[in-house]
């Protein structure tokens, strides 16, 4: 299965490059709608311009085995976000802004860089604040070669515009969903209505992509949905599962993630101050198991 973007006629792709430009002044890519214009240099929430802003790149073996497979998945973390998790544990990226502006042209040639190193994908760490960048590199770089699939790898917070615009060029989306409290979410990631723009994006992503496809181990296309699992259920971890189950897909592949630890300031926070349980992870896999969800690790 080639990758979706190969598809795209240059017109097409020059015009969504062009469409995601036109977000960027003012600026309203993601759910913030900062309305700062970008492209004379302004900065909202995010605090990126009119340049992409990268921390590093290289091939990782810590993903979930259908992207990392046995070669690597060529990652590209994006410096800055557009949560503010005080419980981050990549608080010197996403918060301090550990990283360096570059030009798209540079971009263009790590995901090169990345292909040509045998990676089986190229991963896209963080890039929902950065999208027009990434979408020019990847039309740059497809002109000279690239032809391994895309991976969207952010925090569930997406524009439903911006996403419409990725139909086609994204191959597998990999959310978070963090969060089905709003009250939770602006307390402990600075973000507003979290969980209905997450689940409308969800819906969203799915439509575009379809479950996910595994071919010789190696995921090709489709969803895959991460969720850490929080100290006493904070969360709600089991209305995720439900919203999944019911309203996605029973063949979602998703990971509970249990590797919550206290970091940045979660001290600060009880009871971030703790990682989970036993019982609250097992607790975590029987509701995904009651729910009929069938392609769940952990």
């Amino acid at each position: 299965m080639k990758p979706s973007y190969l598809s795209l006629t240059e017109s097409d792709f020059k015009k969504r490059v062009d469409d995601l430009y036109n977000l960027l002044s003012p600026c309203r890519l993601c759910p913030h709608n900062c309305g700062v214009d970008r492209l004379a240099g302004e900065k909202g929430f995010c605090k990126v311009g009119s340049k992409p802003y990268i921390s590093s790149f290289g091939p990782h073996f810590g993903e979930e085995p259908p992207i990392t497979g046995y070669r690597g998945s060529g990652t590209i973390f994006f410096t800055y976000c557009n949560l503010r998790c005080i419980y981050c544990q990549n608080y010197t990226i996403s918060q301090s802004g550990e990283g360096d502006e570059v030009e798209i042209s540079y971009l263009a040639n790590l995901m090169l860089h990345l292909s040509n190193a045998g990676c089986h994908n190229i991963n896209l760490v963080t890039p929902t604040h950065q999208v027009p960048f990434i979408v020019e590199a990847i039309y740059l770089a497809s002109k000279r070669g690239l032809n391994i699939p895309v991976v969207y790898n952010c925090g569930g917070y997406e524009s439903l515009d911006t996403l419409k615009i990725l139909d086609g060029i994204v191959d597998i989306y990999m959310p978070d969903f963090k969060y089905f409290d709003d009250e939770t979410a602006q307390r402990l990631s600075g973000i507003k209505n979290y969980a209905d723009i997450a689940k409308s994006a969800l819906k969203e992503m799915h439509r575009q992509v379809g479950d996910l496809v595994v071919t010789d181990g190696i995921a090709v296309r489709g969803l895959l949905v991460r969720h850490l699992i929080l100290p006493d259920n904070l969360s709600k971890t089991d209305k995720i599962i439900t919203f999944i189950a019911e309203e996605i897909s029973k063949n979602t592949y998703l990971n509970l993630m249990d590797q919550y630890y206290p970091c940045y300031r979660a001290n600060e926070f009880p009871p971030l101050d703790r990682r989970i349980t036993k019982k609250e992870l097992l607790t975590a896999l029987e509701l995904a198991r009651k729910a009929g969800l069938k392609r769940v690790i952990y």
